[in-house]
This record gives structure tokens, C-alpha cells and sequence, in this order.
């Protein structure tokens, strides 16, 4: 019997400290399931980077996003990666230890948060989370983040992410999703983790629940 080699996880970093990058690419050097295929010391250059990288049919699967850079802001960034290239896990990086920035993040498409004092074991299970189309939260904000998010509502969705709120109500899976919607599987655990990103949810489940709250899904 033929065995299977596990893919590569594919990062790109994007931090404005060139001894962050070169830290993070040290590390990535030596763990064998990441291949670290590019980095960015602005907003702009990790546009143009992964526009790049895009164009090769062959997208990264999580980018290490810092919340403050030069030229743009972090959650701006996020937030047009999400946008052209909704199969990109984009997980926010920073040593920014505030709430209120994490949820913006989150809100823009961003699908984990880890602080950069964190251990490599955090960050890398952070990254393989990521690249898993989960959410992961650095457990230092856990506790800040249970406290009510200010109102994102249906309408802080892109239409794409309401249709699948609306299958993830029906209880779809993300292959069904993926099917109804055309797409690829991938790309429908993507969507996922930006709805429950920017309704400030953890799970399917509450997302049906909220749904079903908000009357968004038809009464049997």
C-alpha cells in the first residue's frame, strides 16, 4: 500500500521587524510541515507578494499577519486578503495585547490571533489550526474576548458569507457547502471561520443558534 506524504503547510510572514522574520523563519526552518514560501515588511509588499504567489495557481495556506505596519493598517490588510483571496487563512500576529484590536481582526476575515511572546508550540498549533480552517485564540485574551462584542450583525457579512451562514444554519457541512455553492471545500471552512469571526462566535453550533435568533432561517 502506497502512504501519503502530508502536504506542506504554506506561510507567508508579514511583519514590519526584520528580526521578527528572521526569528520566525529560523524556527519555520526547521519544522519539516511548514514551508515558509514568502515575506512581507508592509502592507503593500505582502499584497503584491501574495498577489504574486497567487498567480502561480498555488496560494499560501496561512499568513502571519501583523496588526501594525507601516503603510496600512493590520486589520485593513486582513481584511483585503480576505476579500481577493478568500482561501488564505490569515492569523494575526502581534505583541498588541488588546481586545478590541483582536475583534476588528477577526471581523476582517482573520481566523486566529497569537501574541509574539508566545511559545513556538502555540504558534505552530496556532498555524496548523489555521491551515485546518479553525480558529485558534491566544488563551492570554480568552478571557476578554467573553465579553460581549460590540454588534457586528448580518450585515457585517459579505453576501458570499451570508449564504453560507444560512447552509451552516440548515446544518450543511462544509462539502455540502462547497457543492451548493460551487466552490472549493477549502474555501467553504474559510467563509466559515470568517462568520464566526465576525459574529464573534466559536463554533457551527452557535451560529445555527444565532441564526435561528435572528429569524434568518425559515420556520419548519
Amino acid at each position: 500500500m502506497t502512504s501519503t506524504v502530508p502536504q506542506a503547510i504554506r506561510v507567508v510572514i508579514v511583519d514590519d521587524h526584520p528580526f521578527v522574520r528572521l526569528g520566525l523563519r529560523a524556527y519555520f526552518e526547521l519544522v519539516d510541515e511548514i514551508d515558509l514560501v514568502g515575506e512581507a515588511g508592509s502592507a503593500t509588499e505582502a499584497e503584491h507578494l501574495i498577489d504574486k504567489i497567487a498567480s502561480t495557481g498555488q496560494l499560501p495556506d496561512v499568513v502571519l499577519m501583523d496588526l501594525l505596519l507601516p503603510d496600512k493598517d493590520g486589520v485593513a490588510t486582513t481584511a483585503a486578503l480576505c476579500q481577493h483571496h478568500p482561501g488564505i487563512a490569515v492569523v494575526v500576529l502581534t505583541s498588541c495585547n488588546d481586545a478590541g484590536r483582536v475583534r476588528s481582526a477577526l471581523r476582517a476575515g482573520a481566523v486566529g490571533y497569537v501574541l509574539k511572546d508566545a511559545g513556538p508550540d502555540k504558534l505552530l498549533s496556532t498555524v496548523r489550526a489555521a491551515a485546518r480552517g479553525e480558529g485558534s485564540l491566544d488563551s492570554s485574551l480568552a478571557l476578554k474576548l467573553t465579553e460581549p462584542p460590540p454588534a457586528a450583525g448580518f450585515t457585517a457579512l459579505t453576501a458570499r458569507e451570508q449564504e453560507v451562514l444560512g447552509l451552516v444554519a440548515e446544518g450543511r457541512s462544509n462539502q455540502q457547502i462547497a457543492e451548493e455553492l460551487f466552490i472549493t471545500e477549502r474555501t467553504a471552512r474559510t467563509h466559515v471561520s470568517h462568520v464566526l469571526g465576525k459574529l464573534g462566535l466559536s463554533s457551527r453550533t452557535q451560529a445555527a443558534l444565532w441564526a435561528a435568533r435572528q429569524e434568518l432561517v425559515p420556520r419548519q
